[in-house]
């Protein structure tokens, strides 16, 4: 990799990574994308694999995973002993929710902006939580606009409440893409005893991590989405004092210790002996899967430094272009983008589309109806895709900035969609 004085931003990084001449790639933040250098580092790991399947996975594969996780604990200032990797954020949520033993009356807390999976998470829990109603789940409800301490208002009404065992909350949520002041929150968790879990899907390669300053005991990142690194990884945060609440990984593998009882025979493990914790043996290998993206987190950010400019230069420039591509596409249809300045401190920003729904129409479900067409439309005939989301009575777009991206990009962005808003518009005439 050479080396450049100042990132060169926009066209000349689009051609680092594999996409088509006439794909705009503006939805970053749903699956990440991942340099070509990365994707050859990759296939060189998936070669060796395949190459020698045993020697590779049993003696060499666990040392190579040791290699990432400093260097993603380095980035997030952590200690190497507190990360592990696993496939993606909602695999780390299952593994925390479903280690904690729970007794009658306890609840779980979490926000009406969670990431669907992870709020499905909670109430699979709930409805098969035995005896039936022992855990019940506490959603607080945010809709935007709304500020941060209204925000923070309502959810320390939720987990001052007898009875919360851990609350469930992003760094920025996914839809809508808006950052949450996650580090109250943190210390609201601290303040009333409450096991603070976060989903930081949208975090490492996105925002700057620091896992001493802020303390969670439970985080987990994606690093597919915003690192660089192939699908599928992620890394998941325990400090030491909450590694006794971990006891297995999801699946069950062979790095879980179980209970010694009398008459209980030991178990075979046929992988090697290791030296590591224990915590980290349960994550080292979780059944067989290709681990080849778990042992690119070190090229990745070996680009981001390189190719990049290093993290700082990399943040403000993917943060400033969603911004202000935001404000571009927002001027093209004449609306206006959501969340005040704190909470668009994030590389993905929401911009309102210029459609309205009758109370007949949000009645008859026609605004998700609408939703799921333009993003189809979008798709098929415009070479892009842009998620959208119904929120607070209207249809919002999420935008993501990247290094490969321009402001021309987010422009065209708007004018794609202005001509499907202004179609449909035309068709309810």
């Amino acid at each position: 990799m050479s080396t450049y004085n100042d990132p060169p931003f926009g066209a000349p990084l689009l051609s680092h990574f594999p996409f088509p001449s006439n794909y705009l790639n503006i939805n970053h933040g749903s699956f990440g994308a991942y340099p070509i250098a990365i994707r050859d580092a990759l296939r060189e790991y998936q070669r060796q694999t395949d190459a020698e399947p045993d020697n590779f996975i049993r003696y060499k594969l666990p040392d190579l995973i040791d290699e990432s996780r400093s260097a993603v604990a380095e980035l997030i200032n952590a200690d190497v002993d507190n990360v592990v990797l696993i496939p993606n954020a909602s695999t780390g949520v299952n593994t925390v929710l479903r280690n904690l033993a729970y007794k009658p009356g306890d609840k779980i807390v979490y926000l009406s902006t969670t990431y669907a999976a992870c709020e499905k998470a909670v109430i699979h829990l709930v409805d098969n939580y035995v005896p039936e109603g022992a855990v019940e789940g506490i959603k607080v409800e945010v809709e935007y606009p709304v500020s941060n301490d209204e925000i923070l208002r309502r959810f320390e009404d939720a987990i001052s409440q007898k009875g919360v065992r851990i609350a469930l909350f992003d760094t920025i949520s996914s839809l809508p893409a808006l950052r949450l002041p996650f580090r109250k929150m943190v210390s609201l968790c601290k303040k009333y005893n409450v096991l603070s879990l976060i989903d930081g899907a949208h975090s490492v390669g996105a925002i700057e991590v620091d896992m001493r300053h802020l303390d969670a005991d439970f985080f987990i990142s994606n690093l597919h989405k915003w690192l660089y690194t192939p699908r599928s990884c992620a890394v998941f945060h325990v400090p030491a004092r909450n590694h006794h609440l971990i006891k297995t990984s999801f699946p069950t593998s062979h790095g879980y210790q179980p209970e010694e009882r009398p008459g209980r025979p030991k178990i075979f493990n046929p992988l090697p002996p290791s030296s590591k914790s224990a915590f980290a043996q349960l994550f080292d290998f979780v059944g067989t899967m290709d681990y080849a993206p778990f042992l690119c987190v070190p090229e990745a950010i070996k680009f981001r430094k390189e190719i990049c400019g290093g993290e700082q230069k990399l943040l403000q420039y993917i943060t400033t272009l969603a911004n202000q591509g935001g404000d571009r596409v927002a001027s093209i249809l004449g609306t206006e983008v959501l969340g005040d300045d704190e909470q668009r401190k994030s590389p993905m920003v929401m911009v309102r589309l210029p459609l309205t729904f009758t109370a007949d129409d949000i009645q008859q479900g026609k605004q998700h109806l609408l939703r799921e067409q333009i993003e189809r439309e979008i798709s098929e005939k415009h070479g892009t895709w842009i998620p959208l989301i119904y929120h607070g009575g209207h249809l919002f777009a999420r935008l993501s900035g990247q290094v490969y991206l321009t402001l021309d990009d987010f422009e065209k962005a708007g004018h794609i969609l202005s001509k499907v808003c202004k179609a449909q518009q035309r068709s309810k005439l």
